[in-house]
């Protein structure tokens, strides 16, 4: 999984032993953090906006001692139409899913950029995963389907993530439909 994205964890046996809270035998044993990649960062974008802008100040100068004055305007409009173009996909990018997986829940909670949250719960004898692969490019869609419902998961993943997501995930759901992960117990002699 590349930069760390999907992020999925796994309780620590010896944390659920000392809480007792945790130690739910039907808490989840996988789960998920899914967010969008974003390959340039704040600091990033900084620097191409000041490249962007130097490059149309000069180029806007050199028209405006031409006499050809409305191509200035024109320019800085391509500024802003860069910055707000970014600043658009970097608000997009706040959308992120959590997946988990319990021995008697698939829960999945979506939350759009906008805020809004979108939850979907199934028992993971119900639910089948559909994983559409392609040879060329890994897996194009992971969705889950469940007595009507059917919810698509990790559009927004880049091809090598959603592959590795999507195998863990098969993982994850057939270890539920088996009775999930069984407790570790003590050697005896």
């Amino acid at each position: 999984m590349t930069s760390g994205n999907p992020k999925t964890e796994r309780p620590d046996p010896q944390d659920l032993a000392s809480d007792p809270v945790q130690a739910d035998p039907d808490a989840p044993f996988f789960a998920a953090l899914l967010t969008p990649y974003r390959s340039l960062g704040p600091a990033g974008f900084r620097i191409l906006m000041l490249v962007v802008c130097a490059i149309c100040l000069t180029a806007g100068l050199l028209f405006l001692s031409l006499g050809a004055w409305p191509v200035f305007g024109f320019l800085g409009l391509d500024i802003l139409l860069i910055f707000f173009a970014f600043r658009w996909n970097y608000r997009a990018a706040r959308a992120f899913e959590e997946v988990q997986v319990s021995r008697t829940e698939i829960r999945i909670r979506k939350v759009l950029a906008s805020g809004r949250e979108q939850l979907y719960s199934c028992n993971p004898f119900w639910a089948r995963l559909d994983v559409r692969e392609e040879e060329d490019e890994g897996v194009v869609r992971i969705t889950l389907t469940a007595r009507g419902m059917s919810v698509d998961i990790g559009g927004f993943l880049n091809p090598e993530d959603r592959t590795s997501f999507a195998g863990a995930l098969r993982r994850a759901v057939a270890l539920a439909k088996a009775g999930g992960p069984q407790p570790d117990l003590p050697a005896t002699a």
